[in-house]
């Protein structure tokens, strides 16, 4: 229904009757945007330090934005702006005018068929291997141009604050207002009341990474209680290794070992939305599938070579959880060294194959040395004779282009290192939403039939899931081939079911009966709805925990401890604590009762920080490692309520001092006469003598 004409909005749900809750409506259901900084620059958005108010104006198509600049009588003016215009050119509009107060954008249904990244056209710019000292023609995406869609728009500065509007519902009481109250009668104004909205997200911290450390390690020099504003992206890495290794102590020299990397983090415009469907799931989840099915085979623990899998955090911004270990790496604080290391094996992006084609690539700098080349050679050779019978062509990207953004580059600016990185693309990316929003289920066509329940869901094996299995086989069996596997390979086969199990998981819901079932007891309340893939300030972040979790599950054994042999292992006999983790989880429910059956879990799963080797070094202002930091902000809130006329408020205004001039006057009057008006009168029945 119409909202009513008075001042007074319905509320969404809200209860009680505080005079607050009359006047405004609260928008529970948003994602800001926000500040983040590396060593030069400051990027994102921020309100004024009261938040941002102006009146709402729906733009649904670019002319409704000629109101907004140049003909609506009521500035600033606060836009509820069509998910299909969020784009360059509409918001470098806004940016240079006076006239916005703010943004609150509304996701396009379906995803915008143009595509959409807000990211760079050349992600992680300047922090790879290629530079002026190394394959100058390939640096800045001179050959390649991997994201052409990328607007960059997550890389620029606003003054203004950006809102999500994440539920339709908020969005339809917002659109209802405006019709009932600011829609352009009869080409003039609008009249009072208008419905405005109020944005609060003030950022903190300015300039750059290097003016906000400063100021928190001034603050923590010289401050009681020291406000600090601005915290370093940081989290963890997940590594584990097919045969068991010292974790405190150093490998032999003599060891080789495989790496094989993805990377489990990604980023939109909004803070905290970052689903990452093809960015970052599916080559985690099909890293996972292949570390499952490499140690279900039966030689495993005999093989020449050791398996390294890695799982880096931050890779969005910069490359935060790869450099650490390749810093770590070279400074000793590793159990491996550089040295170990054989090849490099890379998944990223793999979900969206065109046919069954899956990339091959190279460095075409280290080709260049023989003995690298070679080496190589072997690898790629071994990656296609792996996918004979499986649905997989490997073909050869040409080693006249460049490495795409990846993890290995990293390792790459230290030794050259043989690897490939496999992907989805032979040059520019197959993604058009790359970090954004809209980096959903369905951008990697996953579907599901209708009247699914949520555990039906859950165990539905999707086309998707299928097709990342085939490519997680070829890896498990490339890998076996690699580390010395003699034996015929077609038992190693990675499982479907588990694949539709994680993108389920990673993807659609987390807090899942699976999921459930392989934490630990004390981490229940990490499994929240929708998964975002955020690398943050706090850690570790969920992801990172499941990443975990999912990985000593699919790769660890059961063991038959208790819970106390299981949570101290130190006073365990026989546990070899440097060799293992061991992880007391809660398990599945009975199916006859509301109690689990917990367990312990051994698996040579580990975490290492990935915190940039700049805040490590305090070189905030760092061109090596990343250096981006997020500000902090005391309150994001969004809310929509009714103004009265500027010349309303005045004569409020006015008539309020007036009856104040009076009963101030009336007051001194009253009080100067006070003997006059308040005597007490004589009884007349009393007689002077």
């Amino acid at each position: 229904g119409s909202l009513p004409r008075s001042c007074p909005l319905p509320s969404l749900g809200s209860g009680g009757n505080s005079v607050e809750r009359k006047i405004y409506i609260p928008l529970n259901k948003t994602a800001p945007c926000v500040r983040l900084l590396n060593a030069t620059h400051q990027i994102g958005c921020q309100s004024s330090i009261s938040g941002d108010t102006g009146v709402i104006h729906v733009v649904e198509k670019e002319e409704d934005l000629n109101w907004v600049l140049a003909d609506g009588p009521h500035p600033p003016y606060m836009i509820l702006l069509d998910g299909n215009l969020f784009n360059r050119s509409v918001l470098m509009q806004l940016k240079g005018t006076s006239r916005v107060s703010g943004l609150a954008v509304s996701i396009a249904k379906p995803n915008p068929p143009q595509g959409f990244s807000p990211g760079l056209k050349c992600p992680n710019d300047g922090f790879g291997v290629y530079s002026k000292d190394y394959g100058p023609q390939y640096a800045h995406c001179n050959t390649t141009v991997w994201n052409p869609v990328g607007s960059g728009l997550s890389y620029e500065d606003f003054d203004f604050p950006i809102f999500l509007l994440e539920d339709a519902n908020e969005t339809q009481v917002i659109k209802q207002c405006y019709q009932d109250h600011n829609v352009p009668r009869d080409g003039s104004g609008p009249e009072y009341p208008l419905c405005a909205m109020q944005l609060f997200s003030h950022m903190h911290a300015v300039t750059s990474t290097v003016t906000c450390m400063r100021r928190n390690s001034i603050q923590n020099t010289f401050s009681i209680n020291p406000e600090t504003v601005c915290d370093p992206l940081l989290d963890y890495n997940v590594w584990s290794t097919l045969q068991p290794i010292n974790s405190s102590g150093k490998v032999d020299r003599e060891q080789e070992v495989i790496i094989v990397a993805t990377r489990i983090d990604s980023h939109s415009f909004f803070w905290n939305i970052a689903p990452g469907a093809e960015s970052a799931v599916s080559s985690f989840v099909t890293h996972l599938a292949a570390a499952e099915a490499l140690h279900k085979a039966s030689d495993v623990h005999s093989l020449q070579r050791n398996v390294m899998f890695t799982f880096f955090q931050g890779e969005t911004f910069d490359y935060i959880g790869s450099s650490r270990m390749v810093y770590d790496m070279e400074k000793d604080k590793f159990p491996l060294r550089l040295d170990n290391i054989h090849s490099f094996v890379e998944l990223n992006q793999v979900a969206l194959r065109n046919g069954s084609v899956l990339w091959m690539h190279t460095d075409p700098v280290s080709w260049m040395n023989e003995s690298v080349q070679t080496q190589v050679r072997n690898l790629l050779d071994i990656l296609s004779n792996s996918s004979v019978g499986a649905n997989v062509t490997l073909q050869e990207a040409g080693y006249s282009q460049p490495l795409p953004p990846s993890s290995f580059q990293r390792f790459l600016r230290a030794r050259h290192i043989p690897g490939v990185v496999l992907t989805d693309h032979q040059a520019a990316f197959q993604n058009r939403y790359y970090q954004s929003m809209y980096d959903t289920p369905e951008n990697i066509r996953m579907q599901y039939p209708e009247g699914l329940s949520p555990e039906e869901t859950l165990e539905y094996v999707t086309d998707t899931a299928k097709s990342l299995a085939e490519v997680a086989t070829v890896v498990a069996r490339a890998l076996y081939r690699l580390a010395g596997g003699a034996n015929n390979t077609s038992a190693i086969q990675a499982d479907p079911k588990t694949v539709t199990r994680m993108l389920y998981g990673f993807l659609i819901k987390m807090n899942n009966s699976w999921f459930q079932s392989i934490i630990k007891p004390d981490l229940k309340g990490i499994l929240g709805d929708v998964p975002q893939h955020y690398v943050a300030v706090s850690s570790p972040v969920n992801t990172t925990y499941l990443v975990h979790y999912v990985l000593a599950n699919l790769t660890g054994t059961v063991v038959n401890l208790t819970k106390e042999e299981c949570l101290n292992p130190d006073k365990t006999p026989n546990a070899e604590k440097e060799l293992y983790d061991y992880a007391w989880v809660q398990g599945s429910l009975d199916p006859n009762s509301t109690t689990r059956v917990p367990y312990c879990v051994r698996s040579t799963v580990r975490l290492s920080k990935a915190l940039s080797p700049a805040f490590e070094l305090r070189q905030w202002g760092s061109t090596e490692y990343s250096t981006w930091t997020e500000s902090r902000w005391k309150e994001i809130r969004a809310r929509i309520f009714l103004v009265a006329s500027k010349e309303l408020e005045i004569i409020t205004l006015v008539v309020g001092i007036a009856i104040l001039v009076f009963s101030l006057l009336a007051t001194h009057f009253i009080n100067a006469k006070a003997d006059v008006l308040f005597s007490i009168p004589r009884d007349p029945g009393a007689v002077a003598y």
